[in-house]
């Protein structure tokens, strides 16, 4: 394990989250799908909320919206070359300028969500290269390479990870053998922590960051397990074995009270595990394999997880405190998810678009439309900001009023 002692002193210190300046992170601020916004619709008419702009040309991905500096930055591929796209908060191109060749093979397109932190965007392609991005000059200050500087490798459809950035420190996962997980200097790529945890693949996930027993830890789902790092110097504190057919393991762990919630699809499902009281060790409370979302997330609220099933094709409501299902249904596809005041927002594979009012495990819709601008898949997450639902389908990129 490499460190560098100086730098390492100053982690200690670090808070949760990002510097002020910026508005970002991969499904809300605690990146776990919760969005705090207030006083917005509690139904919507029957054609659904009201579209106040769409944007139409981006290129192709799957990411989602970022904001910072009262702009919109979203990332697409045109050809084989990575962009960042700028539009104003009403939806118009104000420029574009690239961040490196992106994955164009199997489902082309953007992956991975940037971070935005003062004036500096990160954005890792699926090529596993991480660049960092001046946004005012738009030139590069540094960037690394997950399979040369460290020994990464790629995956099937290519690497995709939305990373953290906790004030100074970035974290990435480049799922080498020695490199496993590491610790940069977000101003100058600077190596703070290698860990070699379990040494496997990266697996499209991204990871968590989180405060317990006094220390910040770090997990994050590799190929064939779940691994907590000790955030101040990459030292693994536990792994627990969890696999499936494939290997991929999309979703954000869920963290809450001591407890944290890992899962997968392919009828794998997921499991609660119990943290110690420093941290420092974890024990299975629960599994539940029906709810196996593949990549549209989760969300606890009021005692409950909801989400949607890959091969379980339903949406449930599963008792955070036992693992039972107490409610499915199939009257929407499976999606992703999100939550703000009180509500669920969904996002189909079929292009459904539903607010849900959840009430002790069980989901009614209080609202659906369509989605029918963009091409391609359904997949990129929800993203909820002042008041208005973005939704992004390839190319288009929409923006709902949601306001009461």
């Amino acid at each position: 394990m490499k460190k560098s002692t100086a730098l390492l002193l100053f982690v200690i210190f670090f808070s949760l989250h990002a510097d002020a300046g910026s508005f970002n992170n991969w499904r809300g601020p605690d990146r776990d799908g919760h969005y705090h916004e207030t006083n917005l619709l509690r139904s919507w008419p029957a054609d659904g909320p009201n579209m106040i702009w769409a944007f139409e040309n981006l290129g192709i991905g799957f990411s989602s919206p970022v904001f910072a500096h009262n702009k919109i930055f979203v990332t697409a591929l045109d050809g084989e070359m990575g962009y960042v796209y700028v539009l104003s908060m009403n939806g118009q191109l104000e420029r574009r300028f690239a961040y490196g060749r992106d994955f164009s093979s199997s489902y082309p397109g953007a992956r991975s969500t940037p971070i935005i932190a003062d004036n500096l965007l990160y954005m890792v392609t699926g090529h596993g290269e991480l660049v960092c991005i001046d946004i005012n000059s738009e030139q590069r200050v540094w960037s690394k390479g997950l399979f040369t500087d460290f020994d990464g490798e790629n995956i099937r459809w290519g690497f995709t990870e939305n990373m953290i950035v906790d004030q100074d420190v970035i974290y990435v996962s480049p799922g080498g053998r020695r490199n496993n997980v590491v610790a940069l200097n977000r101003h100058n790529g600077n190596v703070i922590w290698s860990s070699p945890a379990r040494g496997t693949l990266s697996t499209y996930g991204s990871p968590l960051l989180f405060e317990h027993g006094g220390r910040k830890i770090f997990v994050g789902h590799m190929a064939d397990h779940v691994v907590a790092l000790d955030a101040s110097d990459g030292q693994l504190l536990w792994s627990y074995p969890f696999s499936n057919r494939f290997n991929i393991h999309p979703n954000t762990p869920i963290y809450h009270n001591g407890e944290i919630y890992v899962f997968t699809g392919y009828g794998k499902g997921g499991y609660k595990l119990r943290l110690s009281e420093d941290g420092s060790t974890a024990v299975m409370v629960w599994q539940n394999e029906r709810l196996d979302p593949k990549t549209g997330g989760a969300v606890l609220l009021d005692g409950f997880l909801y989400g949607s099933g890959d091969r379980n094709r339903r949406w449930f409501g599963v008792d955070w405190n036992t693992g039972e299902v107490v409610y499915e249904t199939r009257e929407i596809d499976a999606g992703t998810v999100i939550a703000a005041d009180g509500m669920l927002y969904a996002y189909t594979e079929r292009g459904e678009l539903a607010l849900l009012k959840p009430e002790n495990g069980q989901l009614s819709i209080a609202g659906q439309t369509r989605i029918e601008l963009g091409r391609d898949q359904h997949w990129a997450h929800l993203v909820i900001h002042e008041g208005i639902l973005y939704v992004r389908r390839g190319n288009a990129l929409m923006a709902f009023d949601i306001r009461r």
